[in-house]
């Protein structure tokens, strides 16, 4: 199929159809731009924009299209990929069964590359059809209030204040706690840095609500675009592989009007907060618990590691016994059932999550995700055993060198400084952990230190398997 593949732009719409591959049934000039999305990356395009996609199926939000935003020098990919096929491209939901539904989003209309063109990226969310903001710039971009995102977004504000366009709603999509209160602490100190008064203007007319997102995506793969090639006859550079599952949580919390997200399965509530905690500190901090673990013992993808009987018992009994009792009730959850369905999502072999992807980046991950359940079982007297050799198998992943000898990159921002402080933890055993930027005083709570030390005790002398082993018993 793949010798009389069709490319994927507006021209070719109308023959999607003898490809097996739902396509938009609305005409999209006629969407019109209502959303400019900072960090239109795999994440964005198989949850946010796939339920825009959804309500314009429904002939619903003809006003509430999407921009890509891209301000990463990196963004130049998906400026290209996005501006040759008219902002189409394919998501291709893997089932546990081993089937595949393919379907190609039309919800992204435009994309603006504010490295090459910041002026036309400040119109586009200066402007008054632009009433939501959202972003997915990972979880240590709210680090800097001046770094290219919130410039962005302070210096369009200071446009629309001075030209009395109303503010916008702004939307963070990125897995942090209380991420609304986060993006508004960042976009005011960046205002700040402007003018005092446009802070005061936005604290005042903007909203910044709270939102839980959730849907397993792994990064794309020049493998995954080959696939679509074969098996749709769809030629598309950058296409979206996710699991069957989402979820999206968002306070119901806008300055300027929002499109009917409930008619797509958005859950619109009062406070955020319970579903934002379970999913942080079961989903999120489960990958953490699972992934450095995995990796010492040789795994390359999650589900092969979901599925091994051990795993799946170390991940359950961190819910169950140091997680769930951290979280409180959840209107319509089960937790310890919950618990159970992320173990069978882990384990869904058609998705091919990395063990890789789970392990970088993870001085950005571990204290938002993990450390929070460590602090609220040590106030309360809980068990921190499981939670104290999760931040220990980091700690051994961080010193770039597997069981074998053998080495490898550890991808992170601060690696420069992890790796050599975790290769020096055989004579210090507990120099990672003084690390207070990350750990602030668990170096000092004694009984986080003892299970600490016990656990990468087990990891140097008898490995990463032997440990889970006598965790378990």
């Amino acid at each position: 199929m793949t010798a009389d593949a069709i490319d994927l732009n507006n021209a070719e719409l109308c023959r999607l159809a003898e490809r097996r591959i739902k396509a938009p049934n609305y005409d999209r000039a006629s969407v019109t731009v209502g959303i400019a999305h900072i960090g239109a990356g795999h994440f964005h395009r198989a949850h946010q924009a796939a339920y825009l996609n959804l309500l314009l199926q429904q002939g619903l939000a003809r006003e509430w299209g999407i921009c890509g935003v891209g301000v990463m020098p990196a963004d130049w990919t998906m400026r290209d990929v996005l501006t040759d096929q008219d902002g189409l491209y394919t998501l291709i939901l893997e089932n546990p069964d081993g089937s595949r539904d393919a379907e190609v989003i039309g919800s992204i209309i435009d994309y603006r590359y504010a490295p090459d063109d910041p002026e036309s990226a400040r119109e586009l969310l200066a402007a008054p059809s632009t009433r939501i903001i959202s972003l997915t710039i990972t979880e240590g971009g709210y680090r800097d209030p001046d770094g290219p995102a919130f410039t962005l977004i302070a210096e369009a504000l200071d446009r629309r204040r001075r030209r009395g366009v109303p503010a916008p709603t702004i939307v963070s999509c990125d897995n942090i706690e209380n991420n609304g209160e986060v993006a508004k602490r960042t976009v005011l100190a960046s205002a700040e840095h402007i003018d005092p008064e446009l802070a005061a203007w936005v604290a005042e007319h903007s909203r910044f609500p709270c939102s839980m997102v959730d849907r397993i995506t792994p990064a794309t793969t020049l493998e995954m675009a080959a696939e679509v090639r074969r098996d749709f006859g769809v030629n598309d550079r950058w296409p979206v592989v996710a699991e069957p599952f989402a979820a999206w949580v968002l306070e119901d919390d806008f300055a300027d009007g929002r499109p009917p997200l409930e008619r797509a399965g958005v859950l619109m509530v009062d406070d955020v907060r319970p579903y934002e905690l379970m999913k942080l500190r079961m989903l999120n901090a489960g990958h953490q618990s699972l992934c450095y673990f995995a990796h010492l013992c040789g795994f390359e993808f999650v589900h092969d590691a979901a599925q091994d009987p051990l795993f799946a018992k170390f991940l359950l009994s961190y819910f169950d016994t140091e997680a769930i009792p951290t979280l409180p009730p959840v209107p319509g959850i089960d937790l310890h059932e919950y618990g159970r369905t992320l173990i069978e999502r882990f384990a869904n072999p058609a998705v091919r999550d990395t063990i890789s992807r789970l392990c970088a980046y993870s001085s950005d991950r571990i204290p938002k995700w993990l450390y929070p359940v460590i602090c609220d079982n040590l106030a309360s007297d809980g068990p921190v055993r499981l939670a104290a050799a999760t931040v220990a198998s980091w700690a051994r992943y961080a010193e770039g060198v597997n069981e074998w000898g053998e080495p490898y990159e550890v991808v992170d921002q601060l690696a420069d400084s992890l790796v050599p402080i975790a290769r020096s933890q055989h004579e210090n055993p507990i120099a990672f952990i003084e690390v207070t930027a990350l750990f602030c005083d668990l170096a000092h709570q004694p009984r986080f230190v003892e299970a600490y030390r016990w656990a990468l005790d087990s990891l140097h002398g008898k490995g990463a398997r032997a440990t889970l082993e006598a965790l378990l018993r």
